[in-house]
């Protein structure tokens, strides 16, 4: 598959909760309300109560996979929450044995094409098993 020249491209390193490696449970991954990160994504406004959209991204191989992407807004509506959210992400974190420190890598193409790969963390470069890490670990990805 040939990249166009101008991707626009965002990238996640995963955490143990996002890999399902903790037993907890969570609805999808926590995008940051950073404007360079949620610049990526759709507008969902306020409008409606926890609007959404489904992002139909391909694989390199071509396999298709369909994200939902969903702004939790409810604050505005009497309850508490006011996150956006990836969703339905676990088959293709499973299907990729996808750990926690590996990277899942999104783009969008000049012909408005979505992509998603992942690249795999070297543990022995990059052992995090027992650090705490404050901050997000979402970040802007120049090509």
């Amino acid at each position: 598959m040939e990249l166009l020249v101008h991707p626009q491209a965002i990238c996640k390193v995963l955490s143990a909760n996002d890999t399902g490696e903790t037993g907890g449970h969570q609805a999808g991954i926590l995008v940051p309300k950073d404007e360079d990160i949620l610049s990526f994504f759709p507008q969902l406004g306020k409008e409606t109560k926890n609007p959404r959209c489904v992002l139909r991204f391909e694989d390199l191989s071509g396999a298709i996979w369909n994200f939902t992407y969903i702004y939790y807004n409810n604050k505005f509506y009497k309850g508490t929450r006011n996150e956006f959210r990836l969703t339905s992400m676990t088959g293709f974190i499973k299907s990729n044995n996808l750990k926690a420190g590996d990277k899942i890598i999104f783009l969008r193409l000049d012909d408005g094409r979505l992509l998603i790969k992942h690249q795999r963390t070297n543990k022995l470069e990059n052992d995090t098993d027992n650090v705490l890490r404050l901050g997000t670990s979402w970040k802007v990805v120049n090509i």
